[in-house]
């Protein structure tokens, strides 16, 4: 993933030259502080069972849990990153070291859902404090362009495995301590790095030229937590047209016409988004959202199905997983050399579909172990997903001039951000939706018990371990094939989601921008967007 672009006026001068010699250290630095932002995206996935156990939150409430960290991170990460452009980088990564580090406190102790929500919204805070600086300092203490490849290298690999390992941390924490764990750990690792930071980070100029427009945040942050409290909702005892549900969906939509809107007459907006003009450009973040949509969804989906349907434990599930990682990071080292034999279209168009037919044998599964396709699945999954992610990325950047690379930058990582959250609030929704009227009556147990039950399968299998005996296994029995029929309406939209999209890449994405032709070979790359062969 990419994020927040250096401001045009940034100059090597910016950076002291007694810090230009430990710029490996910010490196390690800045992708330590990445790797717990993507991690905390994902962990939590393995921990539900756990954690319904503990705190037994509604389906709403286990959907808030889960993503609102991504819903909250994806329209402040604009909003950071211009502030830090203005008042200067350093201090915004130093303040979202103290906020993360609270938060992820109050998240590991939190005693009831709507505490741990709204932690989870504070960590979110501050994971979009830190997330845009982290590239534009490397950008600002690499100044040799060799140098500052092998940084981004580093740095997009670090962003690509983290949220791939985060189920594997979470299984691990869980198995031998407790959910908070997931949390606590976050805690000593920032106390370490924020007097190293204070240290390390390089002062930035800010740029006080360009107007700072708070409407514009006001209008995508609540535009985007609306949207996804009326998709919660409509699968909440509800159908998608009820009256609550839908005045929400519409306001939130209605706030992301204003913002957009808002932008265009701007003279300095929060988001290009006159960029979307340009079709390679708005192809290759519409691939980026539904990547990501499949991917982190289902990802929660899949980690749920492990452990309370085929009966693994939290390190095993994320074991299991692990074939996801590694395979999504073997994609991204991948990525530029079947970008330069195959082409974009055919790089992009090809990820998204190894990933759709990577996933559809699971519509077909059911309480049956499939260890050796479950490990091909994974692996078809992550490596498919990453491929199209880089070139999607890669044909972002090819489609704009150097002087909007920033605001490209910024609009893929909230394209990012944003499919995360959406992609646990609908398909979480989806298979809400499906489940709750699937779990059938069980004799014995009561009608509050079977309401409780029906919340989500982690819910029934607490209410389950309660009950106990006879009446507990065919509980466990009825939810266990509600959530598999579920999980099969999430995984159908998921591939036709991607069937779509790769479709639409190898169809729609242009082979040659004329507009943007000299520009591309200035920056390195060919105009059909494959990285140059020769050296920069």
């Amino acid at each position: 993933m990419t994020l927040l672009g250096t401001r045009p006026g940034a100059r090597a001068g910016d950076t002291p030259p007694g810090r230009q010699a430990n710029r490996w250290s910010v490196l390690a630095l800045l992708c330590s502080s990445l790797l717990l932002i993507a991690v905390d995206a994902t962990v939590l996935h393995i921990a539900v069972p756990a954690l319904t156990a503990a705190l037994e939150p509604s389906a709403v409430e286990l959907l808030w849990i889960i993503d609102v960290y991504s819903l909250v991170v994806a329209p402040l990460l604009v909003t950071f990153g211009t502030l830090g452009d203005r008042y200067g980088k350093r201090r915004f990564v130093l303040a979202g070291y103290v906020v993360f580090g609270v938060a992820s406190l109050s998240a590991a102790f939190a005693g009831s859902p709507p505490a741990l929500i709204a932690s989870r919204a504070l960590l979110g805070v501050g994971g979009a404090m830190i997330m845009p600086a982290t590239l534009s300092i490397i950008r600002q203490v690499f100044t040799d362009r060799r140098e500052r490849a092998v940084a981004l290298g580093v740095w997009s690999a670090v962003a690509a495995g983290g949220a791939a390992v985060g189920p594997l941390v979470g299984g691990v924490l869980v198995e031998h301590f407790w959910w908070g764990a997931v949390f606590l750990i976050n805690v000593p690792l920032l106390v370490v790095a924020l007097p190293v930071a204070m240290r390390l980070l390089p002062d930035s100029r800010g740029d006080t030229t360009h107007r700072w427009d708070a409407p514009s945040a006001v209008l995508s942050t609540l535009g985007i937590l609306f949207l996804a409290f009326g998709l919660k909702e409509a699968g909440h005892g509800a159908t998608l047209g009820s009256r609550p549900a839908l005045a929400v969906l519409l306001t939130g939509a209605g706030l992301l016409v204003w913002f957009t809107a808002r932008q265009r007459r701007l003279a300095h907006p929060l988001l290009d988004v006159g960029l979307f003009a340009r079709r390679g450009f708005a192809i290759g973040v519409v691939c980026v959202l539904l990547a990501v949509f499949a991917l982190v969804g289902l990802e929660l989906m899949l980690a749920q199905y492990l452990q309370l349907v085929l009966g693994d434990s939290p390190l095993r599930a994320g074991v299991r997983m692990l074939p996801l990682m590694v395979a999504a990071i073997a994609g991204g080292l991948s990525a530029a050399w079947l970008l330069r034999r195959l082409g974009l279209r055919a790089t992009m168009a090809g990820g998204l579909a190894l990933a759709g037919l990577s996933l559809a044998p699971t519509a077909a599964w059911g309480a049956e172990q499939h260890p050796l396709m479950l490990c091909l699945c994974f692996a078809g999954i992550g490596f498919g997903v990453e491929v199209a992610l880089l070139a999607a990325s890669d044909t972002i950047m090819a489609s704009v001039p150097e002087s909007r690379a920033g605001g490209a930058a910024a609009i893929e990582e909230t394209a990012y951000e944003l499919g995360a959250g959406l992609g646990v609030a609908v398909l979480g929704t989806i298979t809400t939706i499906v489940y709750a009227p699937s779990v059938g009556a069980v004799a014995g147990i009561g009608a509050g018990a079977m309401g409780q039950a029906r919340e989500s399968l982690a819910s029934a299998a607490h209410v389950a371990g309660v009950v106990g005996g006879p009446a507990g296994d065919a509980l466990m029995d009825s939810a266990r094939a509600a959530f598999v029929t579920a999980l099969h309406s999430a995984v159908l939209v998921s591939v036709a989601l991607l069937a779509l999209t790769a479709l639409a890449a190898g169809l729609l994405l242009p082979r040659r921008d004329t507009g943007q032709a000299a520009e591309s070979e200035r920056l390195g790359v060919h105009p059909d967007g494959a990285p140059a062969t020769t050296s920069a």
